[in-house]
């Protein structure tokens, strides 16, 4: 099978399970929701309301890594992967058809989750909102959607290493939670490489830290790139 109707296989399996369908209005109902939240209860001397517009990201994400995982964990039950690679024996065709498959709705969910942040944000905040201008809640927008289809990329690299869904999850959302909420703003040191404080900075109106919105995405893309690439060997090594 080609790359083509593999892909669309895939975006099949997706498109009919519920629990993926909600997972994905997750994404965008938790952090619009959240954001709201932050942005009415705001303290109006907040020097970065730009990141108060888009703070329900750090919640969002968990949903969107939730969606990436279980697209991948789904394979390694009940033999789905033996039929999935019986239709496309080229198991890196495979691999790659299902991370376009994940990657696509999450990019669309993101945008319209960013777009849809930023302009409540601004609603909301009011006069406080003046302190970034369109350029930057525009890059914040789309650094929202992209940020959230590295992190259920990572996701499903992730996954396809360790072939489950729970041990990938036992990883992922206890150090997302730790680092974003305990690590805090440790700036300028060995956290700022880290996934999600990297990919986040492209959130903020104002950051100290040695990345900047697009060198902290590209620092989040390497993890996955590398999370996708460990996958992709876990895959052709071991049996389906």
């Amino acid at each position: 099978m080609k790359f083509t109707p593999a892909l669309h296989a895939e975006w099949i399996k997706i498109r009919t399970l519920r629990s993926q369908v909600a997972t994905l209005c997750a994404v965008l109902l938790a952090t619009v929701a959240l954001s709201l939240l932050a942005a009415a209860d705001a303290d109006a001397a907040d020097a970065d309301a730009l990141f108060t517009a888009f703070f329900g990201v750090g919640f969002g994400q968990i949903a969107a890594v939730a969606f990436g995982t279980t697209a991948v964990a789904a394979e390694f039950q009940g033999g789905a992967l033996g039929v999935s690679l019986t239709a496309v024996p080229r198991r890196g065709r495979w691999f790659a058809a299902k991370a376009t498959a994940i990657a696509l709705p999450v990019l669309a969910v993101g945008l319209a989750t960013g777009l849809l942040s930023w302009a409540v944000g601004r609603a909301v905040l009011g006069g406080r909102a003046t302190t970034f201008g369109t350029a930057e809640g525009l890059r914040a927008a789309v650094g929202c959607g992209l940020y959230l289809t590295l992190m259920a990329l990572l996701a499903a690299g992730l996954t396809a290493v360790l072939r489950s869904g729970v041990a990938a999850l036992g990883i992922l959302i206890p150090f997302l939670l730790i680092v974003s909420f305990v690590v805090g703003d440790m700036s300028g040191s060995v956290a700022d490489f880290l996934p999600d404080r990297a990919g986040q900075v492209a959130l903020h109106g104002s950051w100290e830290g040695s990345l900047g919105p697009w060198t902290g995405l590209t620092v989040t893309a390497l993890w996955t790139a590398a999370a996708l690439a460990a996958g992709a060997w876990r895959v052709r090594r071991r049996d389906a």
